[in-house]
């Protein structure tokens, strides 16, 4: 990401219907998902999707046309690894509680790998509003008491294994001549593949999942990458980060309008302190960037 692209008013808010979109698309793909995990399970659902995504990046960024080192699978490895796990987690959180609730969890783990390197006293202030808002959702006190507290525990740990996800990203950065994004997907869809057959078993197979699974991917990782290029070509890192930091929002928009999941009050209020957070905490970083 280039932290020194001045945009426009025009480009900055091309970028931010880009990152809009792109949201939209991986939260329309993760509410329609959650109406197959009735037929295979949301571990069927999640092998599924991360096989069709891997096999599509393959395709679009032409990973195949090049071979791993011994090397590089080494470091390959543990981000595949992260990956899956993270979609394995998230899917299950999703089968548990709303995903608005359940993204909103899962930010706090980007947002801890950005507020471990800080160092002024004001960014106390994100971590007390992410902190804030964890907190408003746990079924403390009866505020949110209709949550389910294992769907909540595989929220916490898809935000962790996204931590994990990015400090291996960052290191595949000196990678080199190598698509290691689709070659991640790869190894994330052996992780997710014994998971979904003993959920799922024979009906992975079937034409409706097998349908359902392209479309899924495609909205879920294809679509959103796509217009997360066009955002990035647009618009500073830290601008970028500022849009993303909606993700918890539009995903309760998008449950709610696909899936009917309604939420209450303080959930409302617990997700928009976790969005301030994300976007408190990227300003900073912009700002000393």
């Amino acid at each position: 990401m280039n932290h020194h692209i001045i945009a426009s008013p025009r480009q900055a808010w091309v970028g931010a219907a880009a990152v809009f979109m792109s949201l939209l698309s991986q939260n329309l793909g993760a509410s329609f998902a959650k109406h197959l995990f009735p037929l295979i399970g949301a571990a069927g659902m999640t092998c599924v999707r991360i096989a069709f995504a891997a096999g599509i990046l393959l395709i679009i960024r032409r990973g195949w046309r090049t071979r791993l080192s011994w090397a590089q699978l080494r470091r390959v490895l543990p981000y595949g690894i992260a990956l899956g796990m993270m979609n394995l987690l998230i899917y299950q959180a999703f089968a548990r509680i709303p995903i608005g609730i359940a993204v909103a969890i899962e930010v706090l783990g980007p947002l801890a790998v950005v507020l471990t390197g800080a160092r002024k006293l004001k960014d106390l202030i994100w971590v007390g509003a992410a902190v804030a808002g964890l907190i408003m959702l746990l079924p403390l006190n009866g505020a949110g008491s209709n949550l389910d507290l294992l769907g909540i525990a595989f929220a916490v740990g898809a935000a962790g294994t996204w931590a994990l996800y990015i400090v291996f990203g960052k290191r595949l950065s000196s990678v080199r001549d190598v698509d290691v994004v689709s070659w991640g997907m790869v190894v994330a869809t052996v992780v997710t593949l014994p998971f979904g057959v003993v959920e799922a078993g024979r009906a992975l197979l079937s034409p409706q999942v097998l349908w359902w699974g392209i479309a899924i991917a495609a909205l879920s990782s294809a679509l959103p990458y796509t217009l997360e290029m066009a955002a990035l070509r647009r618009v500073p890192a830290h601008l970028f980060g500022i849009f993303v930091s909606s993700a918890p929002a539009v995903a309760a928009l998008a449950g709610f309008v696909v899936l009917g999941e309604r939420l209450e009050a303080i959930q409302w209020v617990a997700i928009c302190s976790i969005v301030v957070a994300v976007a408190g905490s990227t300003i900073s970083l912009g700002r000393r960037a």
